[in-house]
């Protein structure tokens, strides 16, 4: 199977963007799209993290428990999307059809792939080194690097997201970011016409 899209990268920025083209799945042109995240890469800075200033979260939540809400959110709501938790990406080459995706345990193929990993070194999946640069917006001192992009778009069918995108290491920023590259994947999907997915009681 070759998948629409894959997102490589289960922290705040890849579970936004899974869920946003997770909650499209009524929409004619996303009903039939093959969707999935791996969402297991390294720790995610999440982990440690308490959020007090994020609007819609509760004082004192939990960075961890967001993490594990966010896949039981994801597999509840929207169960089409694959959810790969004990795989770490290896590499990533052009095909024809896209993009062939290498993990320590399987190898996909997917038409569009979001990278939605941290800033941290070091970045070890192959064949994006290209791509790398030092990060500018972060402490130069602390060494984080992001891949180079234009509004989330590193080249034709290939995204990234959150702090490897370039924005600063802020939980609403970064969800931003993933909400943003899922709405430029479905307005893709949807002949150019801008999409947008919204609930409503």
């Amino acid at each position: 199977m070759v998948y629409d899209a894959l997102i490589i990268g289960g922290g705040v920025s890849g579970m936004q963007c899974a869920l946003v083209l997770g909650s499209a799945k009524e929409k004619v042109f996303a009903k039939d799209k093959n969707i999935a995240i791996i969402a297991h890469q390294r720790a995610s800075h999440l982990e440690n993290a308490l959020f007090n200033n994020v609007l819609g979260l509760q004082p004192k939540t939990l960075g961890k428990d967001i993490l594990s809400d966010g896949k039981e959110h994801l597999k509840k709501l929207y169960p089409k999307i694959n959810q790969m938790d004990r795989e770490k990406v290896l590499g990533i080459d052009v095909i024809e059809e896209g993009y062939s995706i290498s993990t320590n345990r399987n190898t996909y193929r997917s038409k569009i792939v979001v990278i939605a990993l941290n800033y941290s070194k070091p970045f070890a999946i192959e064949g994006l080194d290209d791509f790398i640069i030092p990060h500018q917006k972060a402490n130069s001192a602390k060494d984080r690097i992001q891949l180079k992009n234009n509004d989330h778009l590193i080249k034709k069918g290939l995204y990234c997201c959150g702090t490897i995108a370039g924005h600063r290491s802020q939980f609403a920023i970064a969800a931003g970011s993933g909400a943003s590259v899922a709405t430029d994947i479905l307005t893709l999907w949807n002949n150019g016409s801008h999409a947008k997915v919204h609930d409503k009681v």
